[in-house]
């Protein structure tokens, strides 16, 4: 007998009323944030939402207010139909709902009719972001925490992250929201938002899944080429060697940076950054003295990867 899927919702009007008929019933809500393309990351966000709560809504919305004009939002990878077959499988009843707009910025009406025709199909996710007059241009941003790491090279990045999770927010109106800590800065920018702005979402980070080499999982790495993904092994290696160096007593960040740089470099790789920061604050420190997170983003080809080891000395 094949699985049952989840109910596919694509308004957000219906979205909310499911939401609150579900909790006028005495339900708390899960809500995993995604983007498509699932992997067992995504998965394991999943399953601990089922754990904590009562039913379970996935969002998958390639989010078009991230992405700079010369960032990778018309390539970025989209499987929805593969994406709701896992979802049938991963936990006997464990998703609930898949939320899947055709467009969060759109205001005019035709874009809530355009939803219906793509659910379950192909199309590129579409954006009025950058129009004037009627376009969107209410923006939420965390100013001290988006400012390092990804912040440095991706200046709008955080900024449309913490909108469409807000957006998300407001729409599916969780109880609990999961985020996975390789998006380590993300996570800290999303929790920071919650407590600033007074949301009634408790934010839960899940540790890093990684492949069984020991790639971080992300949905990028389909766009590696088998030779790319070779060398992209190069950020766990040495990442894992800074942190074993950490915990034998090498305090001083500058030589743990420069090993991690060196061997990404000589596997091939262009290092974006390489920071040990604060877990907290994502404040760069000069020497390890408590909990502190060391995030790397490189790239590999024209993927560009990130990662991160938590240390606590």
């Amino acid at each position: 007998m094949e699985a049952k899927g989840p109910l596919i919702i694509t308004n957000k009007d219906e979205m909310r009323l499911w939401s609150r008929a579900m909790r006028a019933q005495g339900n708390t809500i899960g809500l995993v944030p995604t983007m498509g393309c699932l992997h067992d990351g995504h998965l394991a966000l999943i399953r601990q939402a089922h754990a904590h709560t009562h039913l379970t809504v996935v969002s998958i919305y390639v989010n078009p207010g991230q992405f700079a004009v010369s960032e990778d939002f018309s390539t970025y990878p989209s499987d929805i139909r593969g994406d709701i077959d896992k979802l049938r499988v991963v936990i006997p009843g464990g998703v609930d709902v898949v939320f899947n707009p055709h467009n969060l910025y759109d205001y005019g009406g035709e874009g809530e009719e355009r939803e219906s025709e793509r659910v379950g199909g192909g199309g590129s996710a579409v954006s009025c972001v950058e129009e004037r007059g009627a376009g969107h241009e209410t923006w939420v941003r965390v100013e001290g925490l988006e400012k390092g790491l990804c912040g440095k090279s991706r200046p709008i990045f955080f900024r449309g992250v913490a909108t469409v999770v807000a957006k998300l927010f407001n729409i599916v109106e969780p109880d609990v929201a999961f985020f996975g800590k390789k998006d380590y800065q993300q996570w800290r920018i999303i929790q920071r938002m919650v407590r600033d702005l007074d949301f009634c979402v408790k934010v839960i980070g899940s540790e890093l899944v990684r492949e069984d080499d020991g790639l971080a999982m992300s949905s990028r790495n389909v766009l590696l080429s088998p030779e790319d993904r070779k060398k992209a092994l190069s950020i766990n290696r040495s990442l894992s060697e800074a942190k074993s160096a950490a915990v034998k007593g090498q305090v001083d960040c500058r030589e743990l940076k420069n090993l991690v740089i060196q061997a990404i470099h000589e596997a091939g790789g262009r290092v974006d950054y390489a920071e040990i920061v604060d877990q907290e604050n994502l404040e760069a420190v000069e020497e390890i003295k408590g909990a502190v997170v060391f995030c790397v983003a490189a790239w590999f080809g024209k993927v560009r990867l990130i990662d991160n080891m938590e240390i606590n000395v």
